[in-house]
């Protein structure tokens, strides 16, 4: 803690600013390796070398890098914010630094395919990974994000040669990337898209065209930046069928693989913006000369399903900043709440003032941060470890098994831990009482930073629409119907166990998991014939689903941490803290899927209920 002094009306001397991080490698290999099943995911082909001791290493030098480089530039690059003069942008300082060491040292290439230079770890590690990252400072891992994000899309999608010219540079982080979709008079629906593309006979297209809300748009930390657009040829079909994806680079590549001139395309400005200062957002102009030189990536007018490659990508790790800037809140609040000495707390018959912690209201307030950050990290980390099988189990059956949990997922960790991440965030303020609302103590920073997680990479009710629909409705509820069957074979087990402790546990799971399977049946009775009543519960469902299905994660941590404490694990004040955080979870926070039950089934008439007038 670094102290600054205050003097506002005399409220506290000093007030104490977060500028640490300390990443919680405990929790993180407890959930790789007994819950998410870090060890099997080792075997399935490719992966061989990520061992749980191999991944344990990894997760020590990350967790100094993210202590030791990004956390001390987080508050600082908040407060300068980028700096846009005449199109050429400049991060804050000590980010480009950070950026050459980030590269130098192979955190850039770490989750890439070896072919393209990469380390190919599973996603299960890389996510651990991610998550110091944006703890540690959200607003600079946002730029290897998307440049990963970009990776993918154009490995899977683009042409050989496209491939051979960019990738390599883009997994080594000598070039980044971005993901420009939004328009000015778009937003969020992509069939408006007006950005134009002509082919120029030789290979090459004339892309024209204004792209609002680019992250990372323009910068000077990489020598290029390659821009993924959308854009519509002549002869594009009208919608989102018409749209098609181009490469558009900042710098032309010669034959040789230098790079060459200028493209046509230049930041306009970048954005004033509530929280992630440090992060640039763009607005970018194509081709208000000749037209600025792209190149097709796969067949014509697919480039919306291409850049779903990179959104579902980039929607996952969103979820896992939700993740991020609660565990960084949390710890900011713990601390605070170790070190403000006021009061004597009730039920405290020393008589002695006491640090706030001691206050049973912020215990319960550290508490319910604690719990729903370890229940989101679980699932996240679930859902990572879901992918690697979905992409290199041998069994092709197997592998569509779990992309169906993948696809039904994705939209939860998106939607459900960054909505959860605002209230973490927000109580992180609450905890620090009065200090909490002045910048100097850093807590704001979180909230604020946090608040753009729910609507960036499609908006919660983008996610929960998803969910109801493409992933609930269309499949009559399939995917769903195989969740809860793993719940309740979950739950068998807590209320066979024959321990008060995990039976508890197990009767509020169930209670949980019968309240979303009453609002999946409400759900597929009226999604067809009252779809916008449907509409009107879809974030309450997502939620529902988030809550469920991260209680269920906290009940297999139960189970997980009994069972190590009965082996006679020596760990135990993590693990009894396990038990505890598990128990708070069924207690408190399962109970509100009977809320959001009754939202869906009950609320859709009254949530529709004014007319334009009334309002």
């Amino acid at each position: 803690l670094t102290r600054r002094p205050v003097h506002r009306g005399g409220f506290r001397e000093h007030t104490p600013m977060m500028t640490s991080y300390t990443a919680p490698q405990r929790d993180m290999l407890f959930v790789l390796n007994h819950l998410a099943g870090l060890e099997a995911v080792s075997q399935l082909p490719g992966l061989e070398d990520a061992t749980p001791d191999m991944a344990a290493a990894i997760l020590d030098e990350a967790a100094k890098f993210a202590a030791g480089v990004l956390a001390p530039i987080n508050a600082s690059g908040d407060l300068q914010g980028c700096r846009w003069d005449n199109g050429v942008v400049t991060p804050a300082d000590g980010f480009a630094d950070a950026y050459a060491s980030f590269c130098e040292t192979g955190w850039n290439a770490m989750p890439a395919q070896p072919e393209f230079g990469g380390q190919g770890l599973p996603s299960l590690v890389s996510s651990a990974v991610q998550e110091m990252w944006k703890s540690a400072n959200m607003a600079f891992a946002l730029c290897p994000m998307l440049t990963l994000g970009a990776v993918n899309a154009i490995a899977e999608h683009a042409s050989d040669e496209l491939k051979a010219v960019y990738l390599p540079k883009m997994v080594s982080g000598e070039w980044t990337g971005t993901m420009n979709l939004t328009e000015p008079n778009a937003g969020s629906d992509l069939a408006q898209v007006r950005t134009k593309a002509v082919d120029n006979g030789d290979g090459t297209y004339s892309i024209t065209g204004q792209k609002i809300f680019i992250t990372w748009g323009e910068h000077d930390m990489a020598e290029n930046i390659v821009h993924l657009v959308l854009a519509r040829l002549p002869d594009a079909p009208e919608g989102v069928k018409g749209i098609s994806l181009f490469i558009v680079p900042k710098y032309l590549v010669n034959a040789d693989g230098s790079l060459g001139a200028r493209n046509d395309l230049v930041c306009a400005s970048i954005e004033h913006k509530l929280g992630i200062h440090a992060s640039p957002t763009a607005v970018m102009v194509f081709g208000e000369n000749d037209g600025a030189i792209g190149y097709l990536v796969g067949e014509p007018h697919k480039g919306l399903a291409y850049m779903f490659t990179m959104m579902n990508h980039a929607r996952l790790n969103v979820g896992m900043e939700g993740v991020a800037i609660s565990e960084r809140a949390f710890q900011q609040a713990l601390a605070y709440a170790k070190d403000r000495v006021q009061g004597k707390p009730m039920g405290d018959s020393s008589g002695q003032t006491r640090p706030i912690l001691y206050h049973p209201d912020v215990r319960r307030m550290l508490m319910d941060m604690k719990s729903r950050i370890e229940a989101m990290r679980a699932l996240a980390y679930q859902t990572a470890a879901h992918m690697d099988y979905a992409h290199h189990h041998p069994d092709e059956a197997v592998r569509r098994e779990h992309q169906a949990r993948v696809e039904l997922l994705t939209p939860v960790v998106k939607g459900w831990c960054t909505e959860t991440s605002i209230n973490v965030t927000s109580t992180g303020i609450q905890v620090h009482g009065g200090m909490g609302f002045i910048e100097e103590t850093g807590a704001a920073q979180h909230f604020r930073d946090a608040r753009i997680t729910t609507i960036y990479e499609g908006t919660t009710a983008i996610q929960a629409n998803d969910l109801i629909g493409r992933k609930v409705a269309r499949e009559g509820g399939s995917s769903l119907a195989v969740l809860l069957a793993d719940i309740d074979a979950t739950r068998e087990q807590l209320l066979a166990s024959g321990n008060a402790q995990l039976s508890a546990i197990g009767a509020a799971l169930a209670r949980g998991a019968g309240a979303l399977a009453e609002a999946r049946d409400w759900l597929l009775a009226h999604y067809a014939s009252q779809p916008a009543q449907a509409a009107a519960g879809a974030v309450a469902f997502l939620k529902l689903t988030g809550v469920v299905a991260g209680g269920w994660m906290m009940a297999r941590a139960a189970q997980v941490a009994t069972q190590l404490l009965a082996d006679g694990d020596s760990d135990t004040v993590f693990l009894n803290a396990k038990l505890a955080t598990a128990r708070y979870y069924a207690d408190q926070v399962l109970p509100e899927a009977a809320l959001y039950a009754a939202q869906i089934t009950q609320g859709a008439a009254s949530a529709l209920a004014l007319d334009e007038e009334g309002f």
